[in-house]
């Protein structure tokens, strides 16, 4: 004995199922979401900054920069003019992290204080693994890209550090608490005498410095420097 067919039921045409939603169906075919945009740009700035930093500016290609991020080049032109406009932005990416965090209370303090605390970030970011490493590959493709280093600056937290260690040598200079004529002249000094031997020294020429060297740099450097300020005269020219 059969059973009655249900009306408007083939045996063999089962029911239809529904339809997805149209917005499913976009997110499948269309335009990433705004939050995919964003990984997928962080996808090649990871990409693009190992090879650079792992290879140098020169060997890294386009072809190696989307192979390596698992994109089309047609997908990296997209977003990027060429290779200078994405080694810019990898630059700025790493300068980015390199800054201090936004709730550290820089200007608290005596100037004593206020120097010491500058000088142990700024000095915790040189010798940061990408800083050195960024260093490392300037200085090695400076003769074939001398771009390279003009970026690396107009990009950098070098001239934001100088005017902000300028700024303070003068509030205390027109204070009268120390003698200075040029206080975007000693900001500079005190920047090198904060970075210069111990990132030579991270790169290898010299023997790196220890932990405890490193601890006392801030202290020693900020002694000299506002010692020499405190006793300082005009040169004859």
């Amino acid at each position: 004995m059969t059973r009655p067919k249900r009306h408007g039921q083939s045996p063999h045409h089962p029911a239809k199922k529904a339809s997805p939603p149209a917005a499913a169906v976009a997110r499948r075919g269309g335009r990433p979401s705004r939050k995919q945009a964003a990984q997928l740009g962080e996808r090649i700035l990871d990409a693009a900054g190992h090879l650079f930093l792992a290879h140098g500016y020169g060997a890294t290609s386009i072809e190696a920069v989307a192979r390596q991020a698992r994109i089309s080049k047609r997908t990296f032109y997209h977003r990027f003019e060429d290779k200078p406009a994405l080694f810019v932005a990898v630059v700025h990416r790493i300068v980015d992290r390199l800054r201090p965090p936004a709730d550290v209370p820089l200007l608290e303090g005596s100037i004593q204080q206020i120097l010491e605390r500058l000088a142990g970030l700024i000095l915790h970011a040189a010798l940061s693994p990408q800083a050195i490493a960024l260093n490392r590959m300037i200085v090695a493709e400076s003769a074939r890209f001398p771009k390279l280093a003009a970026v690396v600056t107009a990009r950098g937290v070098t001239g934001e550090a100088i005017q902000f260690i300028a700024d303070i040598l003068e509030r205390e200079a027109r204070a009268g608490k120390l003698e200075l004529d040029n206080p975007t002249f000693a900001a500079e000094q005190f920047l090198f005498m904060i970075i210069s031997l111990p990132q030579r020294r991270a790169m290898g020429l010299g023997v790196p410095m220890t932990p405890a060297e490193l601890e006392a740099w801030p202290r020693d450097v900020v002694n000299l420097f506002l010692n020499g300020c405190r006793g300082w005269t005009r040169a004859a020219s």
